[in-house]
């Protein structure tokens, strides 16, 4: 287990969810969010809808400008009370009233209350050092995105590794290290023990120790991806596994166990196709776009990518304004949608987009070098027949023409000049003989006395008919060779 992580701490330690209550109605929902008119959207506080929870970040800076935040857009945010929980306890806490216990359950919901006054969040489940800090950053009206306190980066060890501060800035590396992101390249460390140093290509992360100094986490190359042992308790099947090396995502969610705490973490997992490292990150950190290049999604779609696995989508636009199909499907290890090409490479290649289904048709392109080509054209091209394309221009501006194929196995567009497709238009080795004797009127020592047309393959009798004819003429014509020698000089 010491190879896997799961991503960044995916669990309740990080996130609280947001429950409400109306005054005027004693039960008690997990808060959605926000529509457009400033109603507040909820659901069920129970298991099956946990996907659909709106979650907070449990810092206190970053809550307390939040809060203030989604209060503003309600319309009588006045006519609520609301109670900020840990995950884990988000479907239990409330199904806890019992009848008859109204006063009781009541004041063990307080111990929850978020309560706003003046801008001025305070949360009554914070210790008072959180409240504290919330307070300042609420006065002083500042914010901020950063996961880790930079001043708390222990940047001793990292000059251990051969990292600076000014290194990591240079190399755009530290601002999403303190988000709480991996580097998105291998960095080169030099680990010194004694008078011994290891040269080694790893990713980085930042995480909090036991002590709460913030350290430097190290995510080395692995040979292959670890599918043999549990993963924070879930075996892998010989589905899982299957998935995983061939598209690098596992494609389902599956119940972890935090190593820790030992909360029940409904995750996703993928590999990290740099390092070959296997990463589970929680579902209630994933989130789905409203649209993808173009096209909107629908719930169904955004259900399908939320629990991990494939969605083929068509009609999306590239960035050079094409239309193209392709399947996206959410990378634990990314932590965003990815578009899955078949590029047929496995998890132990270092890629950026990876692999979609096996049979997925590949568009063909409607441009060739510059040249746009006809729909006459384009509908040729695409069924993989081969087309004249001319009116092609070079580098130093001359005129070119030549043909044209797309291979449907790779995707790719096979070009050849005139010269070049007369060349690959000459019969093949076996057919040689066949077409030099039938269409070109040559001769063929072994079977220029028989009657019949080759056949392709063949350059000597097939048979003893044609054996025998050919025999019997060569004899002739021995014959006639020796009474011409016989004759008169002249």
């Amino acid at each position: 287990m010491n190879d896997e992580t799961i991503a960044n701490q995916p669990t309740a330690n990080d996130n609280d969810v947001l429950l409400v209550q109306q005054k005027q109605d004693k039960d008690v929902q997990a808060v959605k969010g926000v529509d457009a008119d400033g109603n507040l959207k909820t659901v069920k506080p129970l298991k099956k809808n946990q996907n659909q929870f709106m979650r907070v970040d449990k810092h206190g800076d970053v809550f307390s400008n939040f809060f203030s935040n989604f209060l503003s857009q309600l319309k009588d945010p006045s006519s609520f009370s609301f109670f900020r929980v840990p995950v884990e306890q988000a479907t239990t806490i409330p199904n806890r009233k019992k009848e008859g216990e109204e006063e009781l359950f009541q004041k063990e919901m307080e111990k929850y209350a978020v309560t706003s006054q003046n801008n001025r969040n305070s949360i009554s489940n914070q210790n008072s050092n959180n409240m504290e800090n919330t307070q300042k950053t609420a006065e002083s009206g500042t914010t901020t995105q950063y996961r880790y306190d930079p001043k708390k980066i222990d940047w001793e060890m990292m000059s251990d590794i051969g990292l600076s501060e000014r290194e990591l800035v240079e190399r755009k590396m530290l601002d999403p290290l303190l988000k709480g992101y991996k580097t998105n390249e291998l960095v080169p460390l030099v680990l010194r023990l004694g008078a011994t140093e290891a040269r080694m290509d790893a990713r980085l992360s930042l995480k909090t120790n036991e002590v709460g100094d913030v350290v430097i986490a190290i995510h080395g190359i692995r040979k292959e991806p670890n599918l043999k042992y549990p993963l924070f308790g879930h075996e892998f099947t010989s589905e899982d596994k299957k998935n995983l090396l061939q598209t690098g995502n596992m494609g389902r969610v599956v119940d972890m166990i935090h190593p820790r705490s030992g909360a029940v973490i409904p995750s996703i997992v993928s590999v990290d196709r740099l390092t070959n490292e296997v990463v589970a990150l929680a579902v209630d950190k994933i989130k789905i776009p409203e649209e993808i290049k173009g096209v909107k999604l629908d719930d169904a779609q955004k259900q399908t990518l939320s629990e991990g696995k494939p969605l083929y989508l068509e009609g999306m636009i590239s960035k050079k304004g094409t239309a193209f199909d392709a399947t996206v499907q959410f990378n634990a290890d990314k932590r965003y949608v990815e578009f899955l090409f078949d590029k047929g490479v496995s998890n132990k290649q270092t890629v950026t987009e990876v692999v979609a289904a096996k049979n997925e048709e590949k568009l063909a392109p409607q441009m060739f070098r510059g040249k746009e080509l006809s729909k006459e054209q384009y509908d040729k091209f695409k069924a993989g027949e081969t087309v004249y394309v001319d009116g092609l221009v070079d580098k130093k501006g001359q005129t070119y023409q030549g043909y044209i194929t797309f291979n449907q196995d790779t995707g790719k567009t096979e070009f050849a000049f005139p010269g070049q497709l007369k060349e690959r238009a000459k019969p093949a080795e076996d057919f040689k003989t066949q077409v030099a004797v039938n269409s070109d009127g040559n001769t063929n020592e072994k079977t220029k006395k028989m009657k019949e047309p080759l056949q392709s393959s063949q350059d000597g009798p097939k048979n003893q008919v044609q054996k025998s004819m050919q025999e019997t003429q060569k004899g002739s014509d021995d014959k006639l060779k020796v009474e011409k020698k016989r004759g008169r000089k002249i």
